[in-house]
C-alpha cells in the first residue's frame, strides 16, 4: 500500500519533525532542512543529524524527503540569482546526504527571461553542475510538477521530460506529481477517463520509473486554473473520488503520498502535539484507501 504521510514543521530541531510525524501515524514525511524563505542555512551540528537519523529508524518513517527552499530560482538567466540558486540548491542536497533523506523536491523554476527551451535548458544545467561535483552521493534530485502560474517550468509532463533528456536521463533524477498542481495545469483527476488519460501520457513522457513522491493536496481553484491553492482532501474541485483512484492505483503501491494541505493556524510552533487537520486528512486517505481495497464504494 502507498505510504501516507505529510509535511512537518522542524520548529524546535529536525528530530521534532520526526515525533510530529509519529504521533499521526506517518508512514512518510516531508520537511524543510532550512526556513523556506531565507537563504542562510543554520549548520547542522552532528549530534541533531545523528538524533533525526535514529528516531526515523525507530519510527520506521521511509522515506523522508527535503522540499527545497522557495527562494531557489534554477530557470533563472540572471546571473546573480542564478549562482545564488545552484549554490543553494547544492547546500540543500547535501543537507538531504548528511540526514540520510531519499531526495529533494523542487520547483524546476520560472523563466524570467529568454525563452521556454532556454529555461528548460538553465535547469537541466543547474542539476548537472550540482550533481557532477557530488557524483558520490545518493541523494535525489526530484523535480517537482508544477500548476504552471506565470512563467514557472514543469507544468506539462513535456516539459519534465525535456529537463530529463537534457540531463541524459541521469539515474539521480526523479519526479514529484501534486495532485492539486496536475489539476491546476489541465489534467483531469476528477473522471475516470481523465484519470486514466493524464498517468497514460506521463507514462509515455516521462515513465512510471522516475516518480519517487506524490504530494496529495485537494484545490480551490477549478480545473486548468494554472493556479496552486491546495484544499483539504474531499473539500475542494478535485473530490474525493480522484484519491480515492490514486490510493488504490496498484501501480503506486510503494510510492509515499505526503499531504501539503493547510495546518491549524495559532499553535506554538514548536509544540509537538496532532494536529486537528493532518489528523482529519489522513483519516479521510486511509478511509478511501480501506474502501477502495476492499471493492465497496
Amino acid at each position: 500500500m502507498p505510504r501516507l504521510g505529510s509535511h512537518m514543521s522542524i520548529a524546535g530541531g529536525l528530530p521534532l519533525a520526526v515525533e510530529r510525524a509519529k504521533i499521526h501515524g506517518c508512514d512518510a514525511l516531508q520537511i524543510f532542512t532550512k526556513s523556506s524563505n531565507q537563504w542562510r542555512a543554520r549548520e547542522l551540528p552532528r549530534e541533531e543529524i545523528a538524533e533525526f537519523r535514529d528516531k526515523v529508524e525507530r519510527a520506521s518513517i521511509r522515506p523522508v524527503v527535503a522540499h527545497a527552499s522557495y527562494l531557489i530560482n534554477l530557470a533563472t538567466a540572471e546571473p546573480v540569482l542564478r549562482e545564488r540558486s545552484i549554490l543553494a540548491f547544492g547546500e540543500e542536497i547535501d543537507r538531504a546526504e548528511a540526514l540520510g533523506l531519499l531526495g529533494v523536491v523542487i520547483h524546476p523554476g520560472c523563466f524570467t527571461s529568454g525563452t521556454e527551451d532556454g529555461g528548460i535548458r538553465l535547469v537541466a544545467d543547474a542539476v548537472r553542475r550540482v550533481l557532477k561535483t557530488r557524483r558520490r552521493g545518493k541523494a535525489l534530485v526530484i523535480l517537482e510538477h508544477t500548476a504552471g502560474q506565470g512563467t514557472s517550468l514543469g507544468w506539462r509532463f513535456e516539459q519534465l521530460a525535456r529537463m530529463i533528456a537534457h540531463l541524459e536521463g541521469h539515474p539521480r533524477v526523479g519526479v514529484c506529481l501534486d495532485t492539486c498542481h496536475m489539476w491546476g495545469a489541465g489534467y483531469d483527476l476528477a473522471s475516470e477517463a481523465g484519470y486514466h488519460a493524464t498517468f497514460e501520457s506521463f507514462e509515455r513522457m516521462v515513465g512510471l520509473d522516475r516518480l519517487r513522491v506524490f504530494h496529495v493536496n485537494d484545490s480551490k481553484k477549478p480545473l486548468g486554473s494554472r493556479r496552486d491553492r491546495h484544499e483539504h482532501i474531499g473539500q475542494g474541485t478535485i473530490g474525493r473520488e480522484a484519491f480515492r483512484r490514486l490510493l488504490n492505483d496498484a501501480r503506486f503501491d510503494a510510492l509515499p503520498m505526503i499531504l501539503e494541505t493547510p495546518k491549524t493556524e495559532g499553535r506554538r510552533a514548536t509544540s509537538v502535539e496532532k494536529d486537528p487537520l493532518d489528523v482529519g486528512n489522513l483519516r479521510t486517505l486511509r478511509a478511501l484507501l480501506a474502501r477502495g481495497r476492499d471493492g465497496r464504494r
